[in-house]
């Protein structure tokens, strides 16, 4: 077949197959019913063409010969690997019956609907989850639910909404609109953009306005390629974000340097955090953070002085000790110096449109499923009664209460778990304790491309879902507005959205009003006045227009709050330094430091013992998470599991680049490869997370060498904040090398 006969479909990405959050439009080339190639679209405005290696190797993931095509019923033991293909309506058969049991003996909370990142899973698993009548939406395994949640409920309490750094995203122009305005000072907090897109943003954003003038200030324990070209790089202690924020703001506010006519005029509780600052001073951050005074100083100063400003940031935050307080702090920042939905600053950001694709609030929760169905979940949900944010706060239920639940059974029994988009084994903190829990669960349904080390380990059902090249969705996090567009069919994969949806309707206990799932799209897209197939006519895209969605200077306008008038989401209706919502639920309306459980400070005699840091997780490109490691093009450029390490220490334990060792502490040791770089702070290591070997066993005890090799073996469960958000340790633990022997181990 000719080239001009290949059909080319415009789409927008949303996992899996990238694996990412997603937003990038990309052409996709069909022939003969296969995909043959993918390019970046250079007419959508999230990434103006750019891809990233996942998505160029879509063609390997999507033809890989270890995919799962067909649903699957386990036959042995759970562990033995033994797999029986069968029907999607066997399957559905036996799904439905298991959960309608459960639902009469021990009620609908009785089943945990776990997701993970990535796949666009937020809008299917609470369409299956509402629909079944469960309130125990969660990320099992993540700690205080440490993946933006923290910041978003630290930005809830200071001002009603969230934000993220102008880089002109909101405008269909982009960069030419004469609207936006570059920052002269971004600060890049705890993220490695060009290595890793976050939630609703492009991490080449940043490198954009570097090339428009912007100058940065990053603040990272390592030199990556963003902080080696940084006007000030702050070379941080992991999970002392806190003390530099306070020591940033006591600069701020003591030098006079915050914008007076905002503070004045649209926040409450400066007084107080005036006060409350003055303790935290360079000088006392300075021994904390690893950070000379001067250049917390300068830091601050430099931020204050441009107009305007952006802070971008990243998971790291989340994983503080307090988490949420950490947030609380640095958002403080953006408030104090005005650079609040003003162009070039932090930006209020709302779904474009008004559409709902994956609920992120209560209201919006509120809105799809009813107040009152709402209202009803919610008083089961899993740590709602222990945490107040939790209960208050979105719809999560608490992961670190539904482990301890899962062990003990009560306040009640969990008998299931749905797991979709998350591979437990490797994303929990303490997977053997995750593991040992989930098996005493009667029923498991995974939903997922490949078998993992999760699937093989606990799953009764497994569903083999579809990557963004095989089904239909839509997204507005947070613009433009975007759908996703069938392009081919791979032998029995659905999607996410087609496969909840059909359970949904056997499951529900509410009359079931869609005929189809495009029905239901055009239902969430009529606010938009558009149906999914005009989005998909005009390229899959459309800009967000004028309004409640889009910047600027709405707290003005009147179209932030419900009552229309100037101000902010807030009880107040102003920025509120001393937010009332959390001296509502109990915890201290303003921010504070606390320091990491272990440590050079807080237990000197086990940091003799363990005398490195270990912060995990940093971002590559060839992988997200734990995806990707059976992908040759992708498993070529990160091979093996690696530890960066600088040279000075590296000499200080006799470890050489490419050395194999044992990464070690009280609670277990993982096998890993040195990579000795420059530029990583001194007793600091960084290890990349969640690793397994595909190419190995899968059956048990092996598990593709999940407890082998996947550091979260390393990282304890249970030390979420007080507010039930953030405080996963990731990034803090303490370890030390031990050398192998034997090199052929």
């Amino acid at each position: 077949m000719a080239k001009s006969e290949e059909k080319v479909v415009r789409t927008t990405v949303w996992s899996a197959g990238a694996g990412c959050h997603g937003g990038c439009g990309v052409k996709l080339y069909v022939k003969d019913g296969k995909l043959v190639r993918v390019e970046g679209d250079e007419n959508h405005p999230w990434n103006q063409g750019r891809n990233c290696p996942r998505v160029l190797a879509l063609t390997q993931y999507i033809n890989h010969p270890d995919r799962l095509r067909y649903p699957l019923k386990r036959v042995g033991e759970r562990g033995e690997g033994k797999w029986q293909r069968i029907t999607w309506d066997e399957a559905y058969d036996i799904i439905e019956k298991k959960l309608k049991d459960i639902r009469v003996e021990f009620g609908a909370e009785s089943v945990i609907f776990v997701q993970g990142t990535g796949r666009d899973i937020g809008g299917p698993i609470t369409l299956l989850m509402y629909s079944y009548g469960s309130p125990n939406w969660t990320q099992l395994g993540l700690v205080g639910h440490s993946c933006y949640t923290p910041r978003q409920a630290a930005m809830w309490t200071t001002h009603g909404d969230y934000c993220v750094a102008d880089c002109s995203q909101f405008l269909a122009k982009r960069y030419e609109d004469p609207e936006w305005k570059v920052p002269k000072c971004i600060i890049v907090w705890a993220q490695n953009p060009p290595s890793g897109d976050p939630d609703g943003f492009f991490g080449h954003w940043i490198v954009d306005c570097m090339k428009r003038g912007s100058e940065l200030i990053v603040i990272d324990p390592r030199v990556n390629w963003i902080a080696s070209r940084a006007k000030i790089h702050l070379q941080i202690r992991p999970s002392t974000d806190g003390a530099l924020a306070l020591a940033m703001a006591n600069v701020i506010i003591n030098e006079g340097l915050y914008d007076k006519e905002f503070v004045e005029n649209w926040t409450y509780g400066f007084e107080e955090l005036k006060q409350r600052v003055q303790q935290y001073t360079p000088e006392w951050a300075a021994p904390i953070t690893w950070i000379p005074k001067e250049k917390i100083i300068e830091a601050a100063r430099f931020y204050a002085a441009s107009k305007p400003a952006a802070i971008h940031w990243g998971i790291p935050i989340d994983s503080c000790p307090q988490g949420t307080v950490v947030s609380q702090a640095i958002t403080h920042l953006w408030c104090l110096t005005g650079n609040i939905d003003n162009p070039g600053g932090n930006v209020i950001a709302r779904a474009s449109h008004g559409v709902t694709s994956y609920p992120y609030t209560q209201d919006e929760m509120k809105k799809l499923y009813g107040e009152e169905v709402f209202k009803k979940l919610s008083e089961k949900r899993i740590g709602g009664d222990r945490y107040p944010m939790i209960k208050n706060f979105r719809a999560w239920a608490s992961e670190d209460v539904i482990l301890e639940q899962m062990e003990t059974g009560k306040p009640y029994p969990i008998k299931a778990a749905w797991i979709q988009t998350n591979n437990v084994l490797e994303s929990a903190a303490d997977p053997r304790r995750h593991y040992e829990a989930m098996k005493k669960l009667d029923f498991i349904v995974c939903v997922d491309l490949f078998h993992t080390p999760t699937t093989e380990a606990v799953a009764d059902i497994i569903l083999p879902a579809a990557t963004f090249a095989e089904k239909d969705s839509i997204r507005s996090w947070w613009s433009p507005l975007c759908c996703t567009v069938k392009a081919l069919e791979v032998d029995e994969c659905k999607s996410d959205w087609q496969m909840n949806f059909e359970l949904a309707q056997r499951l529900t206990t509410q009359p079931w009003k869609y005929k189809t799932l495009k029905d239901m799209f055009d239902e969430r897209l009529k606010v938009a006045n558009v149906t999914f197939d005009e989005l998909a006519a005009k390229g899959s895209w459309e800009a967000t227009p004028p309004g409640p969605s889009r910047p600027y200077y709405r707290w003005k306008r009147g179209l932030l709050r419900k009552d229309g008038k100037p101000g902010f989401n807030t009880t107040t209706g102003k920025v509120e330094f001393y937010a009332k919502l959390q001296e509502q639920w109990g915890l201290d309306p303003m921010p504070y430091y606390e320091e990491p459980e272990e440590g050079p400070i807080s237990t000197p005699e086990l940091w003799k013992e363990y005398p490195l840091i270990m912060n995990s997780g940093h971002r590559i490109q060839a992988f997200f998470h734990s995806e990707h490691r059976q992908i040759p093009w992708l498993r070529e450029l990160e091979p093996y599991p690696q530890f960066e390490i600088s040279p000075e220490t590296a000499k200080k334990y006799n470890v050489s680049d490419g050395e194999w060792v044992y990464l070690e502490n009280k609670r277990g040791r993982v096998k890993f490869k040195a990579r000795v770089i420059p530029g990583i702070l001194h007793d600091v290591i960084a290890p990349t997370h969640s690793w397994w070997l595909p190419e190995t066993e899968g059956k048990a005890p092996n598990f593709f060498g999940t407890f082998q090799y996947n550091v979260n073996n390393l990282v304890p469960a249970g030390t979420q904040g007080r507010s039930g958000w953030g405080g996963a340790g990731y990034k803090r633990f303490l370890c030390r090398i031990v050398k192998i022997k034997d090199q052929k181990e």
